[in-house]
């Protein structure tokens, strides 16, 4: 059994003591509604005031069973105890003093740690790490990064990316992002020269390598394949098997570099600390951030050292690095290798087999998907089309319960948990989306 520091006066389970939402939740929304941009999106009026493991209390005292983490961001649980202590006894120290200027010792360990474990080839010329690292805000400010870098290295402009894929909404982020109209709409023009194509199959690869290369996409001009090892918010979408393979051979024969965008799927999630080392595919770059401090906000750009040449002020950031947000990453991965990676392939299996009779009893509701704990379900109307309505509908069910859920691609239901969950929780979850879908 996994041993996870817990705040005991914080139940495991959901607690409801009022009607959802709360007076207390009320008013705050009322307040937010004043003075926040319209273009966030509130999937309900959840009013969080402290959480702890899977757990969030809301600011009435009502307790929810968490499966979104955040957004997959908060992997080793709500306010881990040694994430805490690490943030604690480095905000006591330093705040900040930019690592873009200066230099301090969180960074440079992070770096090491990160670097030594990033699965790219053998390092050439005895160097010590197979990677360098460049630390950002958020996966937007990665995703950018990583487009300069491919340009940068390679003298060539083009980029393809996938249908599907989000990447980001910054503008190079947003260019490469092929999800939700929405989030393009109105913003033109974007980032020239990114190419999409479907995503997932072979059907999609002998697309670009025998129409679009041979008549408008010139693949010795191609920087860059940008690509999630599993989609995210295009649904928790795994490729067809061999098709990570392929995008690397296609790569090495034209010259073009591979990014990986793991800003969901790395840090643990899927069982491994990258997603693509599942299909044992080595990368050129990698672009991580979510899960990588546990709720603080950090990113990082992960390429192999021939690759990262850019020369001093070509690229930079004012906060990337940031020390607490870097001891709250070294303490993060210290806790993912300790036992979370492998509660989130053991819970992982748990959750899948959970839904696989959830499947069975309910038929509107599709095979589970996924990896370790990235994982989700479509739902689907009576005549077999995909229902977005019944998926929203179970969402706002299901936190008028006491579970948190969000949804993805067209009609899905994503479960991406804090990797502290336990069979338990899993179970609830389960029995509260049966109770909605009984409804």
């Amino acid at each position: 059994m996994l041993s996870i520091p817990i705040n005991l006066n914080l139940p495991r389970t959901p607690r409801l003591i009022t009607s959802l939402p709360g007076p207390g939740a009320q008013a705050i929304v009322q307040r937010d509604r004043a003075v926040t941009s319209p273009s966030y999106t509130r999937d309900y009026p959840l009013v969080v005031s402290r959480g702890q493991g899977c757990m969030v209390e809301d600011v009435d005292g009502n307790v929810f069973l968490d499966m979104t983490a955040g957004i997959a961001v908060t992997a080793t649980g709500h306010a881990h105890p040694e994430v805490v202590k690490a943030i604690q006894e480095q905000s006591k120290r330093l705040l900040h003093m930019s690592g873009t200027d200066f230099y301090y010792e969180p960074m440079v360990e992070l770096a090491e740690q990160l670097a030594i474990r990033a699965p790219f080839p053998n390092p050439q010329n005895n160097a010590k790490f197979p990677a360098k690292v460049f630390f950002t805000n958020s996966g937007a400010e990665s995703n950018e990064g990583a487009i300069k870098l491919a340009r940068y290295y390679t003298k060539r402009s083009l980029i393809v990316a996938f249908l599907g894929a989000f990447h980001g909404r910054t503008y190079g982020a947003m260019s490469l992002t092929g999800s939700k109209a929405v989030q393009r709409a109105n913003f033109g023009p974007l980032v020239p020269g990114v190419t999409h194509i479907s995503y997932g199959t072979h059907a999609s690869l002998d697309y670009l390598e025998k129409q679009l290369f041979t008549t408008i996409l010139p693949a010795q001009e191609v920087a860059a394949i940008v690509v999630e090892a599993i989609q995210g918010e295009g649904g928790y979408i795994v490729p067809e098997d061999g098709f990570l393979q392929r995008i690397r051979d296609i790569c090495d024969r034209h010259g073009i570099l591979m990014v990986v965008d793991e800003v969901q799927a790395g840090m643990g999630r899927t069982g491994r600390l990258f997603a693509i080392e599942h299909w044992g595919v080595m990368p050129d770059i990698i672009t991580t951030a979510k899960g990588i401090a546990s709720g603080l906000p950090l990113g990082a750009i992960l390429a192999r050292p021939e690759l990262m040449t850019w020369p001093p002020g070509s690229h930079a950031t004012t906060f990337g690095g940031n020390p607490v947000a870097c001891a709250a990453g070294i303490a993060t991965l210290r806790l993912l290798e300790s036992g979370l990676m492998t509660n989130a392939t053991q819970m992982g299996e748990l959750l899948q087999a959970s839904l696989t009779k959830l499947h069975q009893r309910f038929p509107r509701v599709s095979l589970p998907r996924g990896k370790g704990l990235m994982v989700a379900v479509d739902l689907f109307d009576e005549q077999g089309n995909l229902d977005y309505k019944l998926r929203d509908r179970i969402i706002q069910e299901a936190f008028l319960r006491g579970l948190l859920l969000l949804g993805c691609g067209k009609a899905a239901i994503r479960f991406c948990p804090p990797l502290v969950i336990d069979s338990d929780q899993i179970h609830i979850a389960l029995e509260i989306i049966s109770e909605v879908l009984s409804c």
